[in-house]
């Protein structure tokens, strides 16, 4: 059986990668990954805010004023809350890369050009294979229009793709007027991969402490039908590569990621809930049911379900929305 796929230029042995988490933190959480079965790993991102200035710096800005009024309480982490600094970010990359032989990706997660310039040159220095850009931003600008709000996002990639000769893949969000549109300019402005899609979390109130506190909550393979769809609709159409996340736990979650499109799948949750042997279970799963339905690569599922023959992609997603109402149950009385 043939599983190999290409992600970012990269030859894969497989299309299941082991996405962004604290699970790459420490160097033989990675190997394990690898022995597991992981084609490829994305390491845990460094932020933004991190790259700004050292952290006794940024602490003494950062906590000015947090005590001036009770909903400015622990607004932003303290230093010692992020495990990797700018500095031993770039030596856990290179300690990663003679740890494992599959591709190491780095994951850098911002909303501003900033400082990612010259620190993604020296990710491409510490030896990272490609380089994932996690564009995590609300705009609550009401003055901030959408062209103003996807142009951050071009020249975030602009200025990065100018610096490194690494691939360089797009972390978003599906929240744009015209998603599509979005994906054609950052394919256009040479993202080499289009990853769908982060996951926006959403906080709760402590009704106790008046506080506003984090919600971190896994995913569930519901969560993945929206990258599904999009991918179904962009197979074909863009040169970057694309790469399914959220929502991806089972063999099952993986073939149809494959038939819309995707190059690769990326496991997040799953893996942090049933531990990283769950990437041989998935591909175990994965290898019986090509053998069932007498596959024999990934490349002959790839986009075998896209939406790339169809005439007008729109009006099928019209007619398919309307299909799905009209044969919705009736409530009991």
């Amino acid at each position: 059986m043939d599983l190999s796929t290409t992600y970012l230029g990269l030859k894969l042995r497989s299309p299941l990668v082991a996405a962004a988490s604290p699970l790459s933190e420490e160097i033989d959480s990675i190997q394990q990954m690898e022995e597991a079965g992981a084609a490829a790993v994305v390491l845990y991102s460094l932020f933004e805010e991190q790259l700004r200035q050292d952290r006794l710096e940024l602490a003494r800005h950062l906590e000015h004023g947090t005590e001036s009024f009770p909903e400015a309480l622990t607004y932003f982490p303290e230093p010692g809350e992020f495990r990797l600094g700018p500095d031993e970010y770039l030596e856990h990359i290179s300690k990663a890369k003679a740890a494992v032989k599959i591709p190491v990706i780095a994951s850098l997660n911002g909303s501003s050009k900033g400082g990612w310039t010259q620190y993604a040159k020296a990710i491409e220095k510490a030896g990272a294979d490609a380089l994932e850009l996690n564009i995590y931003y609300i705009p609550t600008d009401m003055n901030l229009s959408s062209l103003d709000v996807e142009q951050n996002y071009l020249e975030i990639l602009k200025a990065v793709k100018s610096e490194v000769r690494i691939p360089v893949a797009v972390k978003l969000s599906p929240f744009f007027t015209n998603f599509a549109n979005m994906a054609r300019r950052l394919d256009d402005a040479g993202a080499n991969g289009l990853v769908l899609f982060n996951r926006f979390y959403q906080p709760d109130i402590d009704l106790e402490t008046l506080e506003i506190k984090p919600n971190i909550l896994l995913s569930t393979p519901m969560a993945m039908r929206v990258p599904l769809r999009w991918i179904a609709l962009l197979y074909g159409k863009v040169k970057a590569s694309l790469a399914g996340t959220s929502g991806i736990h089972r063999a099952s979650d993986v073939l149809k990621m494959l038939m819309a499109g995707a190059d690769v799948t990326m496991l997040c949750s799953a893996l942090i809930r049933h531990g990283v042997r769950q990437i041989g279970v998935i591909e175990r799963d994965l290898v019986a049911w090509m053998e069932e339905h007498e596959y024999n690569s990934v490349q002959q599922l790839k986009g075998s379900l896209s939406q790339k023959n169809c005439a007008d992609p729109s009006a099928f997603e019209r007619a398919q929305y309307m299909k799905a109402i009209s044969q919705f149950p009736a409530s009991p009385r």
